[in-house]
Formats: structure tokens, C-alpha cells, sequence
């Protein structure tokens, strides 16, 4: 049995906002691609998207067995003392104030956390640690990100004893 009651563990999973179409409609929503959903069914929990439209609070959290912060858009330098790179995207201000709010509460909860790509980026943030706001000019390859639209690939490698 999960932490929250039910037998499948909720997993909270950041959302944002963007102008999306379907149907008929094309209206302001509340967006997630949905391979984060599947990959968290498929591990055995049940995800709960969790947009940025207000202040997190403990009680929130508490329902939550795991969360996960969701890639997508830059974060504003300025949360990690930078100045805009000339390379770098557009900021989701309610985003990363909604994201680390839910991250702060995580940690206080001792809830698990997985950052994805910006997910990752705004724990670094978090916890003290600066970015390098545009990668090509470090490591001289934009295989991250090969070009709009598309995703690059990462091999990861788990530590013996992780749990799958």
C-alpha cells in the first residue's frame, strides 16, 4: 500500500501553460507531454499533473508519494545570479515559482524527488548550484538539443542495487 492510502502510489508531475489545440478548441491549457504519464504508469503509479496556477502547501504534498518536475522552458537566470545568456529561451516566471515551491515542500516532506532535464536544473538551482546557460559554449556539441523540435538522447547507467 502507498504512503497515501490507495494501493498505486500518486506521483505529482509538474505542468505548464501553453496555447494548445485540440479538437475544435484551441485555448490557454494546461499542457504535459504524455510520455511522462505512461512512464510513470508503466512503473506502477498513477500520475497527478500538477499545474503552476498558485501557491503549493504542505497539505497539498502530503498526498503525494513521489513528485516529479518536468523539463520544458529556461529558468530565469536571476534565481541562480546570472544575466540572460543572448541563447537563452523564454522564462515561465509562474512556472518556476510554482516548481520550487512543490520542491521545497518535497524536500521538507522527505518525498522523492526526480528532476527531468529542467526538473534537474531547478533542484541544482534549489540546493545552491548555478547552470551554464547555454551548453554548446562548455562541451562545443548541441547533441542535447540537435534542433528545434526534436529531443537528443541520453545513455544512463544505474548504480548497482538502484531500484528499476
Amino acid at each position: 500500500m502507498a504512503s497515501n492510502g490507495c494501493s498505486v502510489p500518486l506521483i505529482g508531475i509538474s505542468t505548464y501553460l501553453e496555447q494548445a489545440k485540440f479538437g475544435l478548441w484551441e485555448v490557454p491549457s494546461a499542457v504535459l507531454m504524455r510520455s511522462y504519464l505512461d512512464c510513470i504508469v508503466a512503473a506502477g503509479g498513477m500520475p497527478v499533473m500538477l499545474p503552476p496556477v498558485g501557491r503549493w502547501l504542505p497539505e497539498h504534498v502530503s498526498r503525494l508519494d513521489g513528485l516529479v518536475i518536468a523539463g520544458g522552458a529556461d529558468i530565469d537566470p536571476s534565481r541562480y545570479g546570472q544575466a540572460p545568456h543572448q541563447s537563452t529561451g523564454t522564462f515561465r516566471l509562474d512556472r518556476d515559482a510554482s516548481e520550487f515551491g512543490l520542491l521545497h515542500l518535497a524536500l521538507e516532506a522527505d518525498l522523492p524527488v526526480l528532476g527531468v532535464c529542467r526538473g534537474l536544473q531547478l533542484i541544482n538551482i534549489a540546493l545552491g548550484g548555478t547552470l551554464h546557460q547555454h551548453v554548446p559554449d562548455v562541451c562545443g556539441s548541441d547533441a542535447h538539443n540537435p534542433r528545434p523540435g526534436v529531443f537528443g538522447s541520453n545513455e544512463i547507467k544505474l548504480a548497482p542495487g538502484s531500484a528499476v
